[in-house]
């Protein structure tokens, strides 16, 4: 960090010295624009041309849009985020990384992710509708807590603003003319604004068919791991809130399920005639997989509190993730039935506590200069069990994370400098625990361990011409691998909790330059990332199935670029593009010679779109999304774990259209428009070898929108 932290303070003295008055004298004509494109995933509300790193922001518009043409929010984040790996269309989301590595979810600055036991299934939280705005920070960052080693993802809720009362309905049907193949969604807002006072409440319904491919065939249901397909959900969403002055108090609750129907199981693929797994009627045994989603906040605001302000947020998060029902290997016990007929269902719970305190200070002792300052605290008990014996998989881990930080900020003439660290003390309680039979039913001592870390950053932005910046940066990132997949996994005898290396924290350094421009007629942004990991975390397959965390260096190196251009108010075009590049090692100590698979990378990408409004109140769009030929590995093995992965690239086209009319917004859209047949990118390259795991994607959906307010 220290080279770079010497080329920024160089730079920033050589670039303002002959400049600041100047700029001084000259009106920036673009200030309005810049100005309204703020983010507040950095704590504080910033403009992005403030912010030393890669930022997007998802708009309300633009979500509306995507989610007409899939109601999925990983398949807006792979739209619209350019370095968001693609979407499974799964209700699991694993291999669904930011800049190859894992992201911090948040919602309303409410953490969603469970690093410690990581069951790959916080994408289904909340429904879309109630969505304003996503602001993604890319590249590690400790700026929200723990587990932002790829970045920030905060979704924001909408607030009233307009006096009075609005009801909004909003529908959605879609349907691919096929058995069972209807999705319909409705939902009811009520948005209440009174003076001081302002109420949102929400409650959605939905129901989800069968999909299927581009040939016709019923799409492969993940009956395990969680479909969203024959699925039924539900939300309830309350927030309230007053002002006092200066002063605001907010309540936030949010009650989500999302749960499969089970009225179909899974048919297994024929890998040698290249057909993918499909599904037909039946009743899987067990339960259908389901997620609940509990969660609940308390903010407070106070604007000018010793001449800054101060924010603060107690949360609660409740998560269960049920899993399907499987006689795996990993479940046989002999105790209990004869091995290979007991079928059980793996459950991930997870409770979460904390508080967030934040005060920001502008023109502290001089002008220009800025503290913002704070503390975090942080208890998440999460704990995996099979929920058809009752046994216990991976014990309940006590987490306690107390967490202050500091920040400045000086901003003198069209330069902004940003430090800051955060000093991390967390403990790791886990009790006395005996793992499953298939594991040699190994008696684990208990015992803690604790990590004390401090994770820096540093960056500069230069605004060196009306609407133009460029930036560079460095920033660390705090995490833990996937504890609990450790745990559940020991097998040699006379283990402790406090002797496992494989508990120790992964501190992610990003590195970044970049370049943005944003003015009337479009904005563009192109960066450049390093991103280090010298003792990261990466889960291989072995021969068994079972996956096991190995803890090796990683390097993720890529670049990223967004454009959009606005000839004119009727025209739009758009673009991301990405291309990473990821590599560790087979052990510590080995030559960093392998390159990171699908469950950590996605492929190169680009996305390129156009908005045409055609009439006053009417809009189309047109996109297409390119995922690039990947070949990795050929012929690498690591122990029994086979690294080689095959990706033959492709194309999908997506169109939609909105009339605005005097009986409310109706949308039109067609994804997968040319009704292109084709197995997603996880399924080609971590599961090719899967025959119960190669699934293809949507064909050609049609989808009908209709939303109105009273």
């Amino acid at each position: 960090m220290k080279p770079l932290a010497g080329a920024v303070a160089a730079a920033c003295l050589l670039m303002t010295a002959p400049q600041a008055a100047a700029w001084q004298e000259q009106p920036r004509e673009n200030e309005g624009e810049l100005a309204s494109v703020v983010v507040t995933a950095t704590r504080t509300a910033k403009a992005v041309d403030r912010i030393p790193g890669a930022v997007s922001v998802i708009t309300q518009q633009e979500l509306a849009t995507q989610y007409l043409i899939a109601d999925d929010p990983s398949q807006a984040l792979a739209t619209y985020v350019p370095g968001y790996a693609p979407s499974r269309q799964k209700m699991t989301s694993t291999g669904e990384s930011l800049r190859g590595r894992q992201p911090l979810i948040l919602f309303d600055g409410i953490p969603q992710s469970n690093p410690l036991r990581a069951g790959m299934r916080e994408g289904y939280f909340a429904d879309s509708a109630i969505i304003e705005r996503i602001e993604v920070i890319n590249g590690a960052s400790a700026m929200q807590g723990m587990g932002a080693t790829g970045g920030i993802i905060n979704y924001i809720t909408k607030t009233p603003r307009t006096e009075g009362t609005t009801y909004t309905v909003n529908t959605r049907l879609a349907s691919q003319f096929e058995s069972d193949s209807l999705d319909w969604k409705t939902g009811l807002t009520v948005s209440h604004k009174s003076g001081d006072v302002d109420v949102l409440a929400f409650a959605s319904v939905q129901r989800r068919g069968m999909g299927y491919d581009g040939s016709g065939r019923p799409l492969g249901i993940d009956a395990v791991q969680g479909d969203t397909m024959d699925s039924h959900g539900n939300d309830l969403f309350l927030k309230i809130g007053r002002n006092f002055g200066n002063q605001r108090l907010q309540l936030t609750l949010n009650r989500f399920d999302l749960a499969g129907d089970g009225d179909y199981r899974s048919v297994p693929g024929n890998l040698a005639e290249g057909i993918p797994t499909s599904s037909a009627p039946g009743t899987p045994i067990g339960m259908p997989p389901r997620n609940k989603v509990r969660s609940a906040s308390l903010d407070y605001r106070h604007h000018e509190l010793a001449g800054g302000s101060l924010a603060v947020q107690l949360f609660g998060h409740e998560f269960s993730a049920l899993y399907g029902a499987t006689n795996t290997s990993t479940f046989q016990d002999r105790a209990l039935a004869p091995i290979g007929t007991l079928w059980d269902q793996s459950q991930v719970v997870t409770d979460k506590r904390g508080a967030r305190i934040t005060w920001a200070r502008p023109d502290l002792l001089v002008q220009g200069l800025e503290l913002t300052a704070g503390l975090d605290w942080l208890k998440d008990n999460p704990q995996q069990r099979l929920a058809g014996t009752g046994r216990t998989w991976v014990p309940e881990l006590k987490f306690r994370s107390l967490a202050p930080f500091a920040q400045l900020e000086y901003e003198f003439g069209p330069v902004t400098v940003r430090g800051g660290v955060r000093f991390e003390d967390a403990k790791l309680d886990v009790d006395t625990y005996t793992t499953l039979a298939a594991y040699g039913s190994r008696r684990v001592e208990g015992g803690s361990a604790e990590f004390s870390k401090s994770v820096k950053n540093i960056g500069a932005v230069w605004r060196f011409a009306p609407g133009w910046s460029v930036f560079a940066g460095s920033s660390e990132g705090f995490g833990l691998p996937d504890a609990g997949l450790v745990l559940r996994g020991v097998a040699v005898p006379n283990q402790s909790v406090s002797s496992l290396i494989s508990l120790q924290p992964i501190v992610t350094r990003n590195n970044e330059v970049g370049i943005n421009w944003r003015g009337h007629q479009g904005q563009l942004g192109l960066s450049r990332y390093d991103s280090r990991s010298k003792l990261g975390s990466v889960i291989r397959i072995t021969s068994a199935g079972i996956g096991l965390v190995e803890r090796v260096p990683t390097t993720v190196k890529g670049w990223e670029a967004n454009a959009e251009w606005r000839p004119n108010k009727d025209w739009s075009v758009f673009g991301t593009w990405a291309t990473l590049d990821g590599k560790t090692a087979a052990s510590q100590g080995a030559p960093m010679d392998l390159d990171l698979g699908a469950r950590s990378q996605g492929p190169d990408k680009s996305v390129l779109g156009a908005n045409w409004r055609f009439r006053p109140q009417a809009q189309l769009r047109l996109q297409a999304t390119h995922l690039r030929d990947r070949d990795i590995n050929i012929g690498r093995r690591v122990g029994t774990s086979n690294l080689e992965e095959h990706f033959k690239g492709y194309t999908l086209v997506d169109a939609a259209a909105t009339w605005d009319t005097q009986y409310g917004r109706f949308g039109l859209s067609v994804e997968n428009l040319f009704d292109k047949q084709y197995v997603g990118y996880y399924s080609q390259s971590a599961s090719a070898v899967d025959v119960n795991a190669t699934y293809a994607g949507r064909g050609r959906t049609l989808a009908l929108s209709w939303s109105r307010s009273f």
